[in-house]
């Protein structure tokens, strides 16, 4: 399967496995494939995963699903929705300056990082200087960074191929390589250890800052710590879902689950669930079916079924109340096997 600009057709001869000639994205991803191409080869695996431009873009997406999905709960929680999106569209100027300082145009991590980082500090030194809403900070700094990429982008697409900017855009399985896996490993690393010890305090600290600071929690810390996860994360997911629809999978998974949760247990599992569902299933039909998508659209259209699923389910309930009911128990055993998972 080839890629042209954000679709892609078949090609048997490109980007398969061949004996002795596997591509090797690092020792962890090495070791599976071999097992992944006899599955694929007796007929246990879809067939597209015998190429090896699929395999990571499918472990990027199990590595990813999970974590967005978890980070989306807090971003629907603290009404940061905007805040992704913004992000999203930095990363296109901090692609952009990458380019202009010489960086690869396939990988300028360093200025993509360091651009949409620096703009997420700035905007929680500025919200917590001042008594503008967030909501207001976000579009001055979303502002800020459009025009200092709408004034370079003109310079950049006359160096590289104007498609390389699309795939920022929109996606490309195709373009994810052993770096880019091993940054994403790195990057959900981070961001699951940070979860895992302040997830309840930030929690906390959303519902009610006040109360947070009356109990010790340090809300100013954790607000600079979650921009830091919602950024790094949402710069590193670049290269699968796009620059433009990154915001949806932070927020449409974690609107699913609000719609079937009773609790944050529930309301966080649920995320991660349909967010990691998205992204498998974005990724493989697409190439089973030969559908000539960009993967952050499918990924995207998939999770928003989840929600129309979800939403429909949920007004089911409030329209019959006996399926209500039954609704209701399922979610109490769910709860409970939560709790002994956890």
């Amino acid at each position: 399967m080839l890629q042209c600009g954000n679709t892609y057709h078949t090609d048997s001869h490109a980007g398969a496995w061949e004996p002795g000639k596997i591509k090797k994205v690092g020792y962890i991803y090495n070791s599976i494939m071999p097992l992944v191409q006899r599955l694929t080869e007796s007929g246990w695996l879809p067939e597209s995963l015998k190429y090896a431009f699929v395999f990571n873009s499918l472990v990027a997406a199990l590595i990813l699903g999970p974590v967005l999905g978890g980070i989306g709960t807090l971003v629907v929680t603290k009404r940061l929705a905007f805040f992704s999106q913004a992000i999203g569209n930095a990363a296109l100027t901090g692609v952009a300056i990458g380019i202009i300082l010489g960086e690869p145009y396939t990988s300028p991590y360093v200025s993509l990082f360091s651009f949409c980082i620096i703009f997420g500090m700035a905007m929680v030194f500025t919200k917590n200087r001042t008594k503008m809403t967030t909501d207001t900070l976000i579009a001055v700094f979303l502002c800020i960074s459009l025009a200092i990429g709408a004034c370079i982008l003109l310079y950049v697409t006359a160096k590289v191929n104007v498609h390389v900017l699309d795939n920022v855009l929109f996606g490309s399985i195709l373009t994810v390589n052993e770096l880019d896996l091993n940054v994403l490993f790195v990057i959900s690393f981070i961001c699951i250890f940070c979860g895992l010890g302040f997830y309840n305090r930030m929690v906390v600290s959303s519902f009610n800052p006040n109360l947070a600071r009356v109990r010790g929690i340090k809300v100013i810390f954790l607000d600079y710590l979650f921009i830091l996860m919602v950024t790094i994360i949402t710069v590193a997911s670049v290269k699968i879902i796009g620059a433009i629809l990154v915001e949806a999978l932070l927020v449409i998974p974690a609107a699913s689950a609000r719609n079937l949760s009773r609790s944050m247990r529930g309301f966080f599992f649920y995320s991660a669930t349909f967010s990691t569902l998205s992204c498998v299933i974005g990724i493989v039909v697409p190439m089973e079916l030969e559908i000539p998508v960009p993967s952050g659209g499918a990924i995207i259209l998939v999770a928003a079924f989840f929600f129309a699923a979800t939403t429909a389910i949920r007004r089911l309930r409030r329209a019959y109340p006996a399926l209500g009911k039954i609704g209701q128990k399922c979610q109490i055993i769910f709860d409970r096997a939560l709790r002994r998972i956890s």
